[in-house]
């Protein structure tokens, strides 16, 4: 099973839709695909439909009891499962606070879990907080969504520096896999020059740190498209909810992209970074 944490600390960055149209994306390739909302403000959850009553259980009771995985992980279509997320999460990261080993609680909930999946994503909340750091130590790959505009490298450095800690101290095999671009404007020299910026510290930083030796930008790149902004407040991905639109191609793109599948004609097309000019 792969194992995947799509963490920013900035929020507004593509992060959520990320983690929900990857897995929709992959599941139907046919993989079977849990995610789990580590995020207080459960946008993946409501993003797939999911709005929880105050009665029910969630990730919250996971972490701070004795509830089980199991026990609230919900089959919300086919191939894919949502443990959800409520507003309770926010109180965690106060609740856990004096407890030892509250880095690997979640680590060692999914030691106890036996379900088959192929893929387990975490969608985590846009801080470097103990939910965080949760998600860091529980899975074995990261991906870092970015919005290529020179604000979103602000603090790049620092979350780099978080995985390269976790890796080092709590959780060995965590790898940083590579960033996603996300709201993309292929038209504009600006998201050539980030895009050239993150390719260029990857290549400076590589022999010093294992944990990002391999790391790059994926070709993919996610384009800025209104359907993907639309279709959370529906309750569904972008496949259910525009499945022709340019997000829901951007998304099944990733998706081959993470498969190691050839990429289709759409990507393909896409002119070079490097060849891009700013739009008149």
């Amino acid at each position: 099973m792969r194992s995947i944490a799509i963490i920013n600390q900035k929020g507004g960055v593509g992060k959520t839709t990320t983690a929900v149209n990857l897995c929709a994306a992959l599941a139907e390739h046919g993989k079977r695909v849990c995610l789990i909302d580590l995020d207080p403000q459960a946008h993946a959850s409501l993003h797939l439909g999911v709005a929880l009553a105050d009665d029910r259980q969630s990730v919250y009771h996971v972490l701070t009891g004795n509830t089980r995985l199991s026990e609230v992980r919900l089959n919300v279509a086919n191939n894919l499962w949502l443990v959800p997320s409520q507003l309770d999460l926010a109180a965690a990261e106060l609740e856990l606070a004096g407890e030892v080993g509250r880095e690997v609680i979640l680590r060692d909930k999914l030691l106890l879990d036996s379900p088959d999946f192929d893929y387990l994503i975490i969608d985590c909340p846009p801080s470097l907080g103990v939910l965080t750091l949760n998600a860091l130590t529980a899975v074995r790959e990261v991906f870092l969504p970015l919005q290529p505009h020179f604000l979103a490298l602000h603090g790049f450095g620092k979350l780099l520096r978080t995985i390269e800690v976790v890796a080092h101290r709590l959780n060995p095999g965590l790898r940083l896999t590579g960033v996603i671009l996300c709201m993309y404007e292929s038209g504009t020299r600006l998201a050539a020059e980030v895009t050239s910026d993150v390719e260029d510290f990857f290549q400076r930083q590589r022999a010093e740190s294992a944990c990002w030796a391999d790391a790059c930008s994926f070709h993919t790149r996610v384009r800025r498209n209104i359907r993907l902004a639309e279709a959370p407040s529906f309750g569904q991905s972008i496949f259910q909810y525009s499945p022709e639109s340019n997000g829901a191609k951007d998304y099944r793109q990733l998706a081959r992209e993470v498969l190691g599948l050839p990429l289709g004609p759409q990507l393909e097309l896409q002119p070079p970074v490097a060849h891009v000019v700013e739009a008149a």
